[in-house]
């Protein structure tokens, strides 16, 4: 026999209250309605639960032997079907995961931990690099948080623009490039950034309008790798200029501004609908969007 839980309820409401009467006025039901379900919580239980004495009714030994674990049960129940829209960041235990080029890991990574430690020093981040090729890391929940300049298709997925960094040429110290026109950037050999392996880029179509093509030497699949590149040899790198600061600086490079009309990089948040509503992840949301924010207007 399937069980009715809002007997439950009901039955709760009579122990506390101890009478028909009491327990309708608390549930907003009428006595009949009460007396009706209290007869059906005997028919299952098999007891009388309260009975008649004198001019009150006394609850049955078995109903005092069962009165606080239907009590907890019935918390239980509510607190799962209205959960708390509060959220306790002291308390909070949980490990997110971002995955995102090394650009941003680089960039904004570093700033957000310290939010988070600050916070919510029981949240633990892991960050992932970006996979060459599409995953449903996102869809099943192994990814909380893609960060990149793709967005999801699919109506499943959210997804939010956090900024935009506008792209630049990254050179070493002293290369004899020393201005940089459409012409002299063709002229020079290039490294592509591209977790996909891409050869191309949208600045190659901007040359051939202009009946230019640039020599592409190599495609690598993280701006770290390119840059790295770049410092040992005459290569360019086209790559966002506030993001991949970290990495310019490192590794003593300079930039120059791409010429050529491009639109900016977006920096994109995604995830995926099942979180909506999540209080620690939205707060996580919060965080990104701070950071990256930040890290933009620095």
């Amino acid at each position: 026999m399937q069980a009715d839980l809002n007997l439950l309820t009901v039955l709760d409401a009579l122990l506390e209250e101890g009478s028909v009467m009491g327990a309708a006025e608390r549930l907003h039901l009428s006595s009949p309605a009460v007396s009706r379900t209290l007869g059906r919580i005997r028919k299952v239980t098999g007891d009388d639960i309260l009975v008649r004495t004198g001019h009150s009714m006394t609850p049955t030994p078995y109903a005092l032997g069962i009165a606080d674990e239907v009590h907890r049960l019935v918390r239980q129940a509510n607190a799962v079907l209205a959960p708390s829209r509060e959220l306790d960041l002291a308390e909070l235990e949980r490990t997110f995961t971002i995955q995102c080029h090394d650009a941003l890991a680089s960039s904004v990574v570093p700033a957000l931990i310290g939010r988070i430690a600050e916070q919510a020093p029981g949240v633990r981040l892991r960050v992932l690099a970006e996979h060459s090729a599409d995953t449903d890391d996102l869809r099943h929940g192994r990814v909380d948080l893609e960060l990149g300049g793709g967005t999801p298709e699919l109506p499943e997925f959210r997804s939010e623009t956090l900024g935009t960094d506008a792209l630049a040429v990254v050179m070493r110290s002293g290369h004899p490039c020393a201005e940089l026109d459409l012409r002299a950037y063709a002229a020079y050999p290039h490294v592509v950034v591209s977790r996909r392996g891409r050869l191309t880029a949208p600045i190659d179509d901007l040359l051939a309008a202009e009946g230019l093509r640039r020599k592409v030497i190599a495609t690598v699949a993280t701006v770290h790798s390119a840059v790295q590149i770049a410092a040992a040899s005459d290569a360019l790198v086209t790559t966002t200029a506030i993001l991949c600061r970290p990495l310019i600086e490192a590794f003593g490079l300079v930039t120059r501004p791409l010429p050529a009309e491009s639109p900016e990089a977006p920096i994109n948040c995604n995830w995926h609908q099942r979180y909506d509503s999540d209080l620690a992840h939205a707060w996580l949301r919060d965080q990104v969007r701070t950071v990256v924010g930040e890290v933009l207007v620095s």
